[in-house]
């Protein structure tokens, strides 16, 4: 009756009791899993040779599945990217976990369009070479083992460039104009203040500049005429005949 005890006892010590942040954690992934439906590879072989299907009851559905995963409604651009990442993942011993893991590298970028999935492809690709020099070849030729992880960084840096490009910030601005105001939209310069004193001197000056008339200027072009009250001796017709006669 004792030692059944001591085993109960045993049995209930071994339960793991959850803690509050397993609890979020697995609230987390449930929400993550329904929110977006998945789907994997299933890899048979038939003679000997690879074949790839959806791992989904419904062919068509899975393969819905796959291509809204990819960006594309294009069914060619579906069969040739899945051949590739199947050949890029055929050195492996397992075709089927490597195939999967490469698709699950691509659905985790979240691509947008074609172009992204195919450079998040290429990333998949070249991680798992990266990672299979770090494991065999890392000490033998470090080069090339440097050369893919500058590349899988290049190719980071291109896919943020081509989102952040593709994307088109809009700034709202809002602008209060009172009646028979005027709004400027640009940027604008605005000319130090003058002080009380000097903006009245400026005022007084332009005040005495309009009271003042503007000098005449005589004009060359008017003829003096004679008055009445003139001599004929004055008269250069007069002259002139006197000298005649």
């Amino acid at each position: 009756m004792a030692s059944r005890e001591t085993k109960k006892q045993q049995t209930e010590e071994k339960v793991h009791k959850v803690t509050a942040a397993e609890c979020a954690a697995l609230k987390k992934y449930l929400a993550r899993d329904k929110a977006k439906p998945s789907v994997r590879f299933k890899v048979s072989k038939n003679g000997g040779v690879p074949q790839i299907e959806f791992d989904h009851p419904d062919k068509l559905i899975g393969s819905e599945l796959l291509m809204d995963a990819l960006a594309t409604a294009d069914g060619d651009f579906l069969n040739g990217i899945v051949d590739q990442i199947a050949n890029a993942s055929a050195h492996g011993q397992d075709i089927e976990r490597g195939l999967n893991f490469m698709l699950s590298v691509i659905k985790g970028i979240e691509p947008r369009d074609q172009l992204e999935a195919m450079l998040a492809a290429q990333m998949a690709a070249v991680h798992v070479a990266t990672m299979t020099f770090a494991r065999d070849l890392a000490a033998v030729n470090i080069s090339a083992f440097n050369k893919l992880t500058r590349t899988f960084a290049m190719q980071m840096e291109a896919l943020k460039r081509y989102r952040s490009g593709a994307e088109q910030k809009v700034t709202l601005q809002h602008v209060s104009v009172a009646e028979g105001g005027q709004a400027i939209v640009g940027n604008v310069t605005q000319a130090p203040r003058e002080n009380g004193q000097e903006k009245a001197a400026q005022e007084k000056a332009a005040q005495e500049k309009a009271a003042t008339p503007p000098p005449t200027r005589p004009d060359t072009n008017v003829v003096p005429m004679p008055s009445m009250g003139e001599s004929k001796e004055h008269d250069p017709l007069a002259v002139r005949r006197k000298s005649n006669k």
